[in-house]
């Protein structure tokens, strides 16, 4: 079936975007209700319950998804949690049709968010959202927040519109989007399998269609030294040191990484698309004692044509060598992965769905769709590279995500929102709402 086959006719797509511009104020009230969750890893289910709600709203009936690492671990897309699942499950919710004539659809994002660093130094507090020269700030604002509401308020304004898709419809709102992926793996296997997916995630200050994404490796290095007295530090092993050492063995293994023959043709113009980042660091206990013990989290990046598999094999030959070191001597050195072990994923413009989301774009803002091969990673790879699902990533613009002063366009989120909504429209199909 074409993508064209099931594009509405001009009166109902004139309808479909003056229902959309309707949902304006709607869709910012939605977005700061999520945006005052602070949905950090742990913390997610005030948020949850938020999506439920708007679920309802939406005259969805929810359910709950548990996230379960025994049903999980078997999975190639499995990634090792860092911590329990238990009162965080997945919210979804499923549009049935009276009689499906198109193709299903799965709108799904994440309200998990990243800390928001230090609190001070924010414009206004991380979690009261504030809409300021046309953005919305706000931690979670744009990485996803905006991209869940925009999905929600496009599925309402077809019903606001007088129309209903015409095939099964799956709404999916995940956890653990950040560091593991496994709230999108559980929701996905747990749902039937859609045609397509669509996932708002943002773009990177524009309005950007993900054409790529790179891997991500999740490695902890921890460093047990030898403690002694500051006025015999000569004697100890100092553990913080050692982490540093351990750390400065990346630098070469980034650069030749980045090397021109090492990088995938989808990523041809990116300014070093493969990186390593220490983002934790624990450690010692006293400034006038030599560390015993220092902890190290670090995120390494996997180019398309490499495994995650084989990037944790690079981490694991790194760590030995650095630790074989002679100021290693005497040190205990411990390499454990937890959080991501993700492949990288293709998302190639010619699938239908991407097709019709250009179009759907394009139709609603009357601009484009600017073309992003991401240095960081969705959910989208699970349905992609484990279900044989095509997807279609593109979102809102969104500055300084995992920043400070986090925020999104208002006037992005609202045309993302039409964009959407002809989406669902025009691959579903439509039917009229009332009897439904």
């Amino acid at each position: 079936m074409d993508c064209l086959d099931l594009l509405p006719d001009p009166g109902a797509k004139r309808a479909i975007l003056e229902a959309c511009r309707t949902l304006e104020q709607d869709t910012l009230d939605w977005l700061c209700r999520l945006v005052r969750c602070p949905s950090t890893l742990g913390n997610e289910a005030s948020a949850l319950s938020e999506m439920e709600r708007l679920y309802r709203h939406l005259g969805l009936d929810p359910v709950r998804i548990p996230t379960v690492p025994a049903e999980l671990e078997g999975h190639p897309g499995f990634s090792p949690p860092l911590i329990a699942y238990e009162g965080r499950d997945n919210v979804a919710a499923v549009w049935t049709p009276r009689e499906a004539r198109g193709r299903s659809l799965a709108l799904q994002g994440h309200v998990d968010v990243v800390p928001e660093g230090a609190a001070d130094m924010w414009e206004t507090p991380p979690y009261q959202p504030v809409i300021r020269g046309g953005r919305v700030y706000g931690r979670g604002a744009g990485d996803m927040k905006a991209g869940i509401v925009a999905y929600c308020m496009a599925f309402e304004a077809l019903r606001r519109a007088g129309l209903r898709p015409a095939a099964q419809v799956q709404l999916q709102a995940v956890v653990e989007e950040e560091c593991t992926g496994n709230g999108a793996l559980a929701t996905m296997l747990a749902l039937p399998r859609t045609d397509a997916v669509i996932i708002p995630e943002p773009g990177p200050g524009l309005d950007g269609l993900y054409t790529a994404e790179v891997g991500v490796v999740w490695a902890w290095v921890t460093v047990s030294g030898r403690p002694a007295h500051v006025r015999e530090m000569q004697a100890g092993v100092n553990a913080i040191e050692a982490a540093n050492l351990i750390a400065g063995a990346f630098k070469a293994y980034e650069a030749q990484q980045n090397r021109a023959e090492h990088i995938h043709a989808a990523f041809h113009g990116i300014n070093h698309p493969v990186n390593v980042n220490f983002g934790t660091i624990e450690g010692g206990e006293w400034n006038s004692s030599v560390p015993t013990r220092c902890r190290i989290g670090l995120r390494v990046g996997v180019m398309l044509g490499r495994t995650a598999r084989q990037v944790r094999a690079d981490i694991e030959a790194l760590v030995a060598e650095a630790a074989r070191h002679e100021r290693l001597r005497g040190a205990k050195v411990l390499l454990e992965f937890k959080g991501f072990m993700a492949d990288p994923c293709l998302f190639p413009k010619e699938e239908p769905i991407v097709q019709l989301a250009m179009r759907s774009y394009a139709e609603a803002t009357g601009g484009e769709l600017r073309d992003y091969p991401a240095t960081g990673l969705t959910d989208g790879r699970h349905f992609v590279l484990h279900r044989g699902t095509p997807c279609a990533v593109f979102g809102p613009d969104a500055v300084d995500i995992h920043g400070i002063d986090e925020n999104v366009g208002v006037e992005s989120i609202h045309g993302i929102t039409r964009a959407l909504a002809l989406a669902i429209a025009g691959w579903c199909g439509v039917e009229p709402a009332g009897g439904a």
